[in-house]
């Protein structure tokens, strides 16, 4: 259990680093989104090809490429809204928005696995949402120049919520590697064909926004959403998304030192109800181990 904890803040922490290099990027929002993807799937293709050929061809490439369709379209189309909105609203805004993960992800976690909350994941949930009321009271910009951000990050949450919880449903069956390859290739590739309605796919690719396409794959992507992958087979769902919360904690001291983004005197409260809130739900939470690899 410590171990998976580990790997959630890490996974966490990875994950609140997208805001600040996406921010910086000036490449086509769609087009961003489907390298990113891309890049990460061929980062980790090793790791596929050693669990495919394990696994001595008891699973098809079809098979595990059609179970990924729908996760890897909804992180697609998540990885789209989230950029956009990101780019047309504050920094507070947008994480604010966008971690309002845990009000919606009970109700997908029991309509995809029947998966329940207890009361300590109720009082952790409730605690962490708090948090974000607190900060939204002083810091979220309700400005109609901002509605259509603050839109596509509603939209961008959604989708997230849902891709998280089919990873929930997909936790038994194969390994790690062979579910989430496919996935981030589906995705990537979605988000290509999007991009060709909008953009060529090498239009405006300068040398900077070069390296925040990695960096976005090999951060966020590879060791962010891997680990919060990897925690929502080992861990309860709900501990999963409200430790997701702790992205704006981490995003609001980066863009801090990286943006010069000074938080308000409210994000300290704020991180603190986060943070006793998923203490909670992880501690005193029902405990979740699921016996599949890597």
């Amino acid at each position: 259990m410590p171990g998976n904890v580990a790997i959630l803040i890490l996974g966490v922490f990875a994950c609140s680093t997208a805001v600040i290099m996406i921010r910086l990027s000036e490449l086509n929002p769609i087009l961003l989104s489907s390298y990113r993807l891309l890049v990460a799937a061929m980062l980790l293709l090793p790791l596929f090809l050693r669990d495919y050929r394990a696994s001595g061809g008891k699973q098809s490439l079809w098979s595990l490429f059609t179970r990924a369709l729908v996760p890897g379209l909804f992180l697609g189309a998540h990885f789209i809204f989230w950029i956009v909105g990101a780019r047309k609203t504050p920094s507070t805004n947008s994480s604010l928005v966008v971690n309002m993960v845990p009000v919606v992800m009970p109700f997908c976690l029991y309509l995809l696995s029947r998966e329940r909350l207890n009361r300590w994941e109720y009082a952790g949930t409730a605690l962490s949402v708090a948090g974000l009321a607190v900060l939204a009271g002083t810091d979220l910009n309700l400005s109609a120049d901002y509605f259509a951000g603050d839109a596509f990050c509603l939209v961008s949450m959604l989708l997230l919520a849902v891709y998280l919880a089919l990873a929930r449903r997909n936790s038994s069956g194969s390994t790690l590697w062979l579910y989430l390859v496919p996935v981030y290739l589906i995705g990537g590739l979605f988000c290509l064909a999007c991009g060709f309605a909008f953009a060529g796919p090498l239009d405006g690719i300068s040398g900077s926004d070069a390296l925040y396409v990695l960096g976005l794959a090999a951060v966020p992507t590879v060791v962010g959403h891997t680990s919060m992958n990897y925690c929502m087979r080992k861990m309860r769902g709900q501990a999963v998304a409200i430790a997701g919360l702790g992205q704006f904690v981490f995003a609001g001291i980066l863009a801090y030192f990286i943006l010069k983004e000074i938080p308000s005197i409210m994000f300290y409260p704020a991180s603190v109800l986060v943070v006793v809130g998923s203490v909670i739900a992880i501690r005193f939470g029902p405990k979740t181990v699921q016996a599949d690899s890597l």
